[in-house]
């Protein structure tokens, strides 16, 4: 049991480590001056993202459904 319990720990600490680092580069890319976006582009971004965090909180309490999709701004 706690070779499961030392798996997880290691594995969370450096998956949420890498995601907080990849969040704040997407942080990175609301300098104007180097990027050119859009209000609606704001929208999709963090509404994918919100979507990913309740499904990830949802399957620690049940089932959930893991759709493992890909995010892109066009289409």
């Amino acid at each position: 049991m706690r070779d499961k319990r030392q798996k997880f720990i290691d594995l969370a600490e450096s998956r949420v480590t890498r995601t907080i680092k990849d969040i704040h580069l997407i942080g990175n890319l609301s300098n104007k001056s180097a990027y050119s976006y859009s209000e609606d582009d704001i929208r999709k971004i963090f509404r994918a993202l919100q979507k990913e965090i309740d499904t990830a909180k949802f399957r620690f309490g049940g089932d959930a459904d893991s759709r493992g999709e890909v995010f892109k701004l066009k289409g």
